[in-house]
């Protein structure tokens, strides 16, 4: 290539695929819409082939453009991470510590680390994408991902983060079980208002229940259902009334305490184990490995 700066080129091409279009691209660069558009074309130019297919709504990649930013992406990974370990040879940590992570970790669990990690390295940048698709973190352009309970390819590494089991509650407010009656067992909320739950892919999350050797999965009709994103709206649904609601117990507890909402079933509730950071085992960047040696402290 001609271009005296093909690397920038090609870490641009990453970002429009991840961000799903040239605007919002130029948005997470700093770039003006027009540059992005010009600096894809001279891309595609120099290729001689189409790398991405626009249309009014997004931009999506063409098989030669997946084929290429499938075979760049650990390449450009590697070199921002190279230049960020030469950089830190100076003393101080450089670089960026990109995640991809659930809403859920958003609450309580990964704020108050980030927090420390940003006060013990202050060159380095944090950028956290908050997804419940459960897409996969590094094709997303991200060091790594934080997930609950999923299965990680061989060559992948996974941390514990936050504690290291949680559990899910079932709630409703006072006047709520006044009026329509108290479950006492699982199936029992089939014919109750409930409050729900909806990942980004569209599915709703399941409510679980065990005690002892028995395991309940119901699926209530949802008087209301809210995305993933939205759990805050819903414990205040659950307060002033509408229904049930099932959701982490931590989130619930201050409400427990308040006499706000009520615990329901609590025979029934289920543990589980707590998130996990995954990343690929091979010579992690520099701003991951510190922020893993973190974690490790406890």
């Amino acid at each position: 290539m001609a271009n005296n700066r093909p690397l920038d080129d090609l870490a641009l091409f990453l970002a429009v695929i991840r961000a799903g279009g040239f605007r919002a691209a130029a948005r997470q660069e700093g770039l003006a819409p027009a540059t992005v558009s010009e600096t894809i074309a001279r891309l595609e130019a120099r290729l001689g082939t189409r790398l991405l297919a626009r249309s009014t709504r997004s931009v999506a990649p063409t098989g030669a453009g997946r084929e290429l930013a499938e075979r760049i992406a650990p390449l450009i990974a590697e070199t921002t991470a190279a230049l960020a370990a030469v950089q830190s040879r100076s003393g101080a940590l450089h670089g960026q510590l990109k995640l991809n992570v659930p809403g859920a970790v958003m609450v309580d669990i990964l704020p108050p680390l980030v927090e420390r990690f940003l006060a013990r390295h202050p060159a380095v940048a944090v950028e956290i994408m908050v997804d419940d698709r459960f897409v996969d973190a590094v094709a997303a352009g991200c060091d790594a991902g934080i997930r609950y309970g999923e299965r990680l390819a061989q060559d992948m590494i996974a941390v514990p983060i936050g504690p290291r089991r949680q559990q899910a509650a079932l709630a409703a407010a006072p006047r709520y079980l006044a009026e329509k009656g108290v479950p006492r067992h699982p199936r029992d909320l089939l014919a109750h208002d409930c409050l729900r739950a909806r990942f980004g892919s569209g599915v709703l999350v399941p409510w679980e229940f065990e005690r002892g050797s028995e395991t309940v999965t119901v699926d209530p009709e949802a008087r209301l259902i809210v995305g993933t994103g939205g759990s805050a709206a819903l414990i205040g649904h659950a307060i002033r009334g509408l229904g049930l609601y099932q959701t982490f117990r931590n989130w619930l507890d201050p409400h427990f305490a308040s006499g706000a909402l009520v615990p329901v079933l609590r025979d029934w509730w289920p543990d589980f184990e707590g998130p996990h950071l995954y990343y690929h085992g091979r010579r992690p960047p520099a701003p991951l490995a510190a922020f893993v040696a973190m974690l490790r402290e406890g």
